[in-house]
C-alpha cells in the first residue's frame, strides 16, 4: 500500500510533528508499505529516507512563527497527488490542507486527517472571538470530507465526539524507549546547568504562546521566593525567547537553545530532577512523555491532554505559576527512586510499534484480526480504541 503523508507546518529541525512522522513512516516502511511524505521546506528535493520518500515542495515562510512554512500551490501539489497515484493519504494539518480530503474522495482513494491540535484551544490562544462556534463549524468539514478522523488522546478527540462525528478513532502516539532511557543520565551534563544541591528544573519545546514558556519562568520565580535552590534550563528556540530572556534577567535560567540530537536531549531529560510542560492546549505532549521515559516525572498543565498521558508519574496542576511551583514540590516530595521507576515504567505503555499497529489498523492495512493498540483517557485508561467507521459518502478504504 502507498500512503502518502502530507503535513504543513512542520520544523526544520525538531518537534513533536516532525518526530511523528519519521516514527510513522519507518513503522509503514518496516511493516512492507511504501511510505511518502510531503513538506514544505526552502527548496525543492526528493530523497530516500529511513521514513520513505521525502519530497519537500517550495515554501514561503510565515512571519513571526519561528520559521515555519506553507505549501499554498494547490495546482503544483494537486498535479504532484495525482503523479503518485496514493491509495491512502494521511494528512496533518486541518487548516490549509483540508481540501485534500476533496482531492482523495473524487479519485476514490481513502483519507485519514490526523488531529494533532484542539482547534478551539488554539483559537483561544489567539484570541478569536466566538471560537468554540467558529471550530464546530470547521471540524464539522472536516469529518464530512475525510474518511476518518484520528485523535491521539480522549481530550483531543473531545471537540469532535460532541458533534457525534461517527468517523473517528483515537490512536495514541509512542516514544523511543531505546534512545529515551533512563541510562541517559549524565553528573556532567548536569553540572553544566545546575551546581550541587540546586533542583534542575526543565523546559523542553518550541518557543511560542501555546507553549507558554513564560509560566515556566514564573514558575521558577515562585520556587526561589519559597526558598527553593531550583534552576530552569530552557530546551528550544522560537519567537518568545527575547521576551523570556528579559522576563528572566534576575533569574537562573539557563537558555540551551535547540538541540539537535535526540541523544543529547535525552540526557538533559535524565538529568533533570524534574520537567515542566505548562502549555494549556497540548493533545498528547511527546516532550513530557520523553521525559517519562527517562524516568523524569513531569508537572502538567490540567487543562491540557497531559493528565491522561502522564497518570501517576507526574502531577496536573492549575496554569499558574504557584501551581506548578507547588507540582514541583509535590513531586520532590516522593522518594527519588519511586517517582523515577513510575515515569519509567508509564512511558513503557507507549511504544511506536503499538501506534504504528493503531495507524495502519486505521488505513486498512492490516488484517481486522490484528489485536487493536489501547487507547487512552481521563476517565477510563486502557480503554479499546473506537473503529472508524467510513464519513458520509466514503469510499472504501
Amino acid at each position: 500500500m502507498r500512503i502518502v503523508r502530507l503535513a504543513n507546518f512542520v520544523t526544520t529541525h525538531t518537534g513533536g510533528l516532525r518526530t511523528t512522522l519519521r516514527s510513522l513512516g519507518e513503522g509503514y516502511q518496516r511493516a512492507g508499505h511504501e511510505a511518502v511524505l510531503i513538506v514544505p521546506g526552502r527548496q525543492r528535493s526528493d530523497d530516500m529516507t529511513s521514513q520513505g520518500r521525502v519530497i519537500t515542495l517550495p515554501s514561503a515562510p510565515l512571519p513571526r512563527t519561528g520559521g515555519y512554512r506553507v505549501m499554498a500551490g494547490r495546482r503544483e501539489l494537486t498535479r504532484l497527488l495525482d503523479e503518485l497515484e496514493p491509495d491512502r493519504i494521511e494528512v496533518s494539518d486541518r487548516a490549509t490542507l483540508r481540501w485534500t480530503g476533496g482531492w482523495a474522495r473524487q479519485r476514490g482513494v481513502g483519507s485519514m486527517m490526523v488531529s494533532h491540535e484542539s482547534l478551539a484551544g488554539l483559537l483561544g490562544v489567539w484570541g478569536m472571538p466566538m471560537r468554540d462556534s467558529l471550530a464546530d463549524r470547521l471540524n464539522l468539514r472536516t469529518a464530512e470530507t475525510f474518511d476518518q478522523i484520528v485523535c491521539t488522546t480522549a481530550f483531543a478527540a473531545t471537540e469532535f465526539r460532541r458533534l457525534g462525528v461517527p468517523n473517528l478513532v483515537e490512536i495514541p502516539l509512542g516514544v523511543d524507549l531505546d534512545v529515551f532511557h533512563p541510562s541517559r543520565a549524565d553528573e556532567t551534563v548536569r553540572a553544566r546547568y545546575a551546581r550541587e544541591g540546586e533542583l534542575l528544573v526543565v523546559f523542553c519545546s518550541r518557543l511560542s504562546a501555546a507553549k507558554r514558556p513564560e509560566l515556566a519562568v514564573d514558575a521558577l520565580a515562585a520556587l526561589r521566593n519559597a526558598k527553593v535552590p531550583a534552576v530552569l534550563v530552557v530546551a528550544g528556540d522560537g519567537t518568545r525567547r527575547p521576551a523570556l530572556a528579559y522576563r528572566s534577567a534576575r533569574l537562573p535560567v539557563r537558555f540551551a537553545g535547540h538541540i539537535a540530537e535526540r541523544a543529547d536531549v535525552a540526557a538533559l531529560l535524565a538529568s533533570a530532577d524534574v520537567v515542566v510542560a505548562p502549555g494549556p492546549v497540548e493533545t498528547f505532549g511527546l516532550a513530557a512523555l520523553e521525559a517519562l521515559a527517562c524516568g523524569t516525572p513531569v508537572v502538567v498543565n490540567a487543562a491540557s491532554a497531559l493528565p491522561e498521558v502522564v497518570g501517576e508519574a507526574g502531577v496536573a496542576v492549575a496554569g499558574t505559576a504557584e501551581a506548578f511551583a507547588d507540582g514541583v514540590r509535590e513531586l520532590m516530595g516522593r522518594p527519588e527512586r519511586e517517582r523515577r521507576a513510575v515515569a519509567r515504567e508509564r512511558a513503557e505503555n507507549f511504544g511506536w510499534p503499538q501506534a504504528v499497529e493503531g495507524f495502519l489498523q486505521a488505513h486498512g492495512a492490516m488484517s481486522a484480526a490484528a489485536p487493536s493498540p489501547v487507547a487512552i483517557g481521563r476517565q477510563r485508561p486502557g480503554a479499546v480504541l473506537r473503529p472508524a467507521v467510513p464519513g458520509p459518502g466514503a469510499p472504501a478504504a
